[in-house]
């Protein structure tokens, strides 16, 4: 009897034991959980912060139509509405990843425990993770990071009490629109609608069964099921997906069959920050919305993240013609570098060791190499060894094998271009080209660059004359001459032919550009009035007080040159660009408007404008840019001006439509580099054929006939009567017999303008009908 007593007691107390032990388990579980819970671990977020979840979403830049040219963002991610997701898709998604997802709460506790003792306890990792969407959703909004087992438990219990929480704040509806536009998909892409586009080039409203199901099987690992990495996998893995959706009767048998069977199509268009339409314009976009971040604050106080915030920036670009800008600049430039590179040939300046070498100095590898203590002669040699490098080409082919040496050679020779349009009353910019390829050149040339302007400073010189009285029917000399307190500087014109005893009106030397009659008339006016009249239209820059200036050896960059065109077409006066109208939030509010307010006053008369638009005409219909109209058989009203710079380093034309003001240019960054021969490198050669090629694509777009159906006013009575002339006059008999042709004609350059006129100048213009 004691000993079964006994017993007895040694089986109490080991139940008792094991009571204690399940009890101090329980116990300890439940105060791990609560101290959890009650943040002892890390904070959790509060149901203020799950009550205004914010997704970090990109801003979107949109052209004057509002169609979408591009994003800034950190990751390219997009958000949509509930009503956006197709059925099958949310049914793709629950039935692979949380089929229980419209039962729980939060928590599917049958999948829990499939994982504690799956996973945990046996290590067996096929069992599968067992969160839910909500799960899921919790550490997409607050990712984890951890090191080792204890770290990951804790985190595990830290998404299901958030997601209990999410449940009891969102319906099922918003919880999985939220998980949809938070889930990383292959690419770095974050959200479906970010992923459609991405893969399909489609909105997520549009997307097919199939394509639903290769974006949601993706989501089990984003490299593996990668459709454009790996189709293969994709195929299978999708597969997986629309079986899941059969076998919970999201499809029938035969919908099933029909979808599996179907191959893979991708329509791939990846989507950065510096690829697209417009990504010098976009950049110059980026910057401004950087300064005005700088200033706003938003209604909580919070800055704006202008990457993240969602943002829909309202531009005044014109998707249609920037994109026709492009291919225009796209198509000449080919064509350009080719025949750049074929006149120089074997004389090319970039192969000489005493142009290229000071670049290499430059360089990083030298400066890298320099560090380390190499010799020159070893750095040398080392930048001289082949390796494959990528570089912009024409060709498409980005990888070629080449030295460092050779690269910067490549880069010395590359021609660039820029190309701008802008509303001349308002100054909206329309496109925007800085360059010949963003990636691999960031440098703006519409903004940033400064380069010598030619002949299209003729114009405003041409101008000032006007305005100082002289008429578009007085007569000057064009003949050289050398003038003395000038070192003897002698311009001539390009066509070089014999102006001896030749006298051309103001139009008729715009028309040929006559760089002989151009100084004249600037010694005429006077340089003080020309640079009054640049400042009075916008140009900021400083302007050289140099005979030369009449030549257009005045740095400018196109912005200033197309602010002060746009005088022409406003009045007499200039507008400023600007390129960014509205900024308003994800859900449309205006956050800021920006309206141009004209601080330029009137600088010239309508009289003066009429005939300088009249002369511009010309130099289109039978002048220097005469080959828009036999070379591209353009019809449209048409004003223009070409420009080439000392050496043939800088071709420019001015192409100016009633409601529109463009400047092209081209060049070599490398200043030291022009064109070898000026008929490849004249502005008419090098800069007016992507106008050309441009104007051909706006006037077979009827979208835009408001542009390319526009015409220019017809000549008042008075300006006809004052532009009624002979362009040309000889010199008369007794001159004529008294000049020595042989004799180089010299004298002084009066850069302050002729103040005194002769007797007869002075009654014909007091007699004169037209005042």
């Amino acid at each position: 009897m004691p000993k079964k007593k006994k017993k007895k007691t040694l089986k109490h107390r080991i139940i008792k034991f094991l009571s204690i032990c399940t009890g101090a388990g329980l116990l300890f579980i439940l105060l791990f959980f609560y101290s959890i819970k009650a943040g002892l671990f890390g904070s959790l977020p509060d149901d203020k912060v799950l009550n205004n979840i914010k997704n970090a979403q990109a801003t979107e830049i949109l052209d004057e139509n509002d169609e979408n040219i591009g994003f800034l963002y950190r990751s390219y991610r997009s958000n949509v509405g509930y009503n956006e997701l197709p059925q099958h898709l949310i049914d793709a998604l629950v039935a692979t990843e949380d089929v229980r997802f419209f039962e729980h709460s939060g928590i599917d506790y049958r999948s829990l425990v499939r994982v504690i003792v799956k996973t945990v306890i046996l290590q067996d990792r096929s069992a599968g993770g067992g969160s839910t969407l909500s799960q899921q959703l919790a550490k997409n909004l607050f990712p984890r990071e951890y090191s080792h087992r204890i770290e990951i438990i804790v985190i595990k219990i830290k998404e299901a009490i958030i997601a209990k929480r999410l449940e009891e704040i969102y319906s099922k509806e918003e919880l999985l629109t939220l998980y949809l536009n938070t889930v990383s998909f292959p690419d770095n892409t974050f959200g479906i609608e970010a992923a459609s586009q991405t893969f399909f080039n489609k909105p997520v409203k549009a997307l097919s069964l199939e394509e639903s199901a290769i974006l949601v099987g993706s989501l089990k690992a984003t490299y593996t099921y990668n459709p454009r990495i790996f189709p293969e996998n994709s195929f299978e893995r999708r597969n997986v997906v629309l079986s899941q959706m059969e076998k919970y009767d999201k499809l029938s048998e035969e919908e099933y069959q029909k979808a599996v069977a179907k191959e893979i199509k991708l329509d791939y268009r990846p989507v950065k920050a510096d690829q697209g339409i417009a990504p010098y314009f976009r950049e110059q976009v980026r910057k401004e919305l950087v300064k005005w971040a700088d200033d706003y604050k938003k209604a909580n106080g919070e800055s704006v993240d202008i990457y993240g915030d969602g943002l829909k920036i309202h531009t005044t670009l014109n998707a249609r013609m920037q994109r026709y800008a492009e291919s225009a600049m796209k198509k000449h430039m080919q064509d350009l570098q080719k025949a750049f590179e074929n006149n120089w040939g074997n004389l090319a300046p970039w192969k000489k060791k005493e142009v290229y070498e000071q670049y290499i100095k430059r360089s990083y590898h030298y400066k890298a190499l320099k560090n380390q203590g190499k010799p020159d002669a070893e750095i040398v040699k080392i930048l001289n060894e082949k390796k494959e490098m990528q570089v912009f080409d024409w060709s498409g082919s980005d990888v070629q094998t080449m030295s460092v040496i050779d690269s910067i050679q490549h880069s010395l020779k590359t021609l660039q271009s820029g190309f701008v349009a802008m509303d001349p009353k308002s100054g909206a910019i329309k496109t925007w080209i800085g360059g010949i390829d963003f990636e691999y050149f960031k440098y703006d040339h519409v903004k940033q660059s400064k380069r010598q302007v030619g002949s299209t400073f003729k114009p405003l010189v041409y101008m000032t004359a006007l305005n100082n009285g002289v008429e578009p029917c007085d007569y000057f000399p064009a003949r050289a001459v050398s003038y003395e307190n000038l070192e003897g500087w002698k311009p001539t014109n390009s066509d070089d032919e014999d102006y001896t005893h030749i006298n051309v009106s103001m139009q008729e030397a715009l028309r040929k550009s006559m760089n002989t009659v151009s100084v004249k008339i600037l010694e005429e006016t006077g340089i003080p009035s020309v640079i009054n009249l640049a400042k009075a239209v916008g140009i900021k820059s400083d302007l050289p007080e140099v005979a030369s200036l009449a030549l257009g050896t005045a740095e400018l960059s196109m912005l200033e040159l197309a602010t002060a065109y746009s005088s022409f077409l406003n009045e007499g006066k200039a507008s400023d660009p600007f390129f960014i109208e509205k900024i308003t939030d994800a859900s449309g509010k205006v956050l800021a408007e920006f309206k141009p307010e004209n601080e330029y006053e009137k600088a010239f008369s309508d009289l003066n404008q009429e005939m300088i638009l009249s002369m511009m005409q010309e130099v289109v219909n039978s002048g220097t840019a005469s080959r828009l109209r036999w070379r591209y058989n353009l019809k449209n009203d048409i004003a223009g001006k070409t420009g080439t710079t000392q050496n043939n380093r800088d071709g420019w034309f001015v192409g100016l439509l009633p409601n529109l003001v463009t400047i092209s240019w081209t060049g070599s960054d490398n200043g030291s580099i022009g064109f070898r021969s000026t008929s490849i490198g004249q502005g008419a050669n090098s800069a007016l054929p992507i106008f050309g090629l441009w104007m051909q694509q706006v006037n077979a777009d009827q979208s835009l006939n408001q542009y390319s159906k526009s015409q220019f006013s017809p000549l008042s009575d008075k300006a006809e009567r004052l532009m009624d002339c002979p362009p040309i006059k000889e010199d008369g008999f007794f001159k004529k017999l008294f000049t020595n042709p042989d004799k180089e004609k010299s004298k002084d350059f009066d850069k302050d303008g002729k103040e005194k006129k002769g007797l007869f100048k002075r009654i014909k213009k007091l007699f004169n009908k037209d005042g």
